[in-house]
């Protein structure tokens, strides 16, 4: 980073558009530093921990809220409508309305990469807020953060599309094959952009293998090649 695009526009003007007023801006900080600066600044000033934490406080408020909104479904019917709202796409889109990409501080390299557009780098930065969020002011001010931001997708939402993992456990047993099963074989590239490379196979029906940011995607990935392969026999 050049640590110009936090001081170009303001921590306030972030803050603002948030809508919360936190009592230790240094949680806002830091849940904009990507992991490229850690080298620099050292592993915790990055904000992986804040994103691993956010990642948790979304999911319990969403899972709350679906549960009150729907209460006549069962948990399979929840989970589906769960994933949608706080997978990465989801999560990137509320990144990029509330322009979080303009504040991101990372190296000059990451940068030049694309890093300030990047949904992934966009979606980790945006689960890093709501834990800024949350340590700051308490589940309650987490909360009203993540509904007001995921209005728009709340009201959006519709029974989604089941993922490649449960549409290739469906097809599997639907023709009394044994589960699908997955392999992890390979992590490569630098710590803050790791690929993984994952194998799905289905025994008498062979395999698919597929690579992603983490082995969640890779296994979803390797599940939709798999599954449109074994779909066109």
């Amino acid at each position: 980073m050049t640590g110009d695009a936090r001081s170009r526009a303001g921590l306030d003007d972030l803050a603002a558009a948030l809508g919360h007023n936190f009592a230790d801006p240094g949680l806002l900080r830091r849940a904009l530093v990507h992991s490229s600066l850690a080298g620099e600044r050292g592993r915790s000033a990055a904000n992986e921990r804040l994103e691993f934490l956010g990642d948790r406080v979304l999911g319990l408020v969403i899972a709350e809220t679906l549960l009150d909104a729907h209460p006549a479904e069962d948990e399979g019917q929840i989970a589906y409508r769960h994933t949608a709202l706080v997978r990465k796409e989801a999560l990137t889109r509320v990144a990029r309305t509330l322009g979080l990409g303009e504040y991101l501080e990372m190296t000059g390299g990451e940068e030049r990469k694309g890093g300030r557009e990047n949904a992934a780098i966009l979606a980790n930065a945006c689960e890093a807020v709501i834990a800024a969020v949350y340590r700051d002011a308490g589940l309650e001010a987490a909360r009203s953060f993540i509904l007001r931001n995921w209005e728009p997708l709340l009201a959006d939402e519709t029974s989604p599309e089941k993922d490649a993992k449960t549409r290739l456990q469906e097809w599997a047993q639907a023709r009394d094959l044994g589960l699908p099963e997955y392999r992890y074989l390979d992590r490569s590239g630098p710590d803050h952009e790791p690929e993984f490379t994952v194998e799905a196979a289905i025994e008498g029906r062979g395999a698919a293998r597929a690579a992603g940011p983490s082995k969640r995607a890779a296994e979803q990935e390797a599940a939709a090649r798999l599954l449109r392969r074994v779909s066109g026999e």
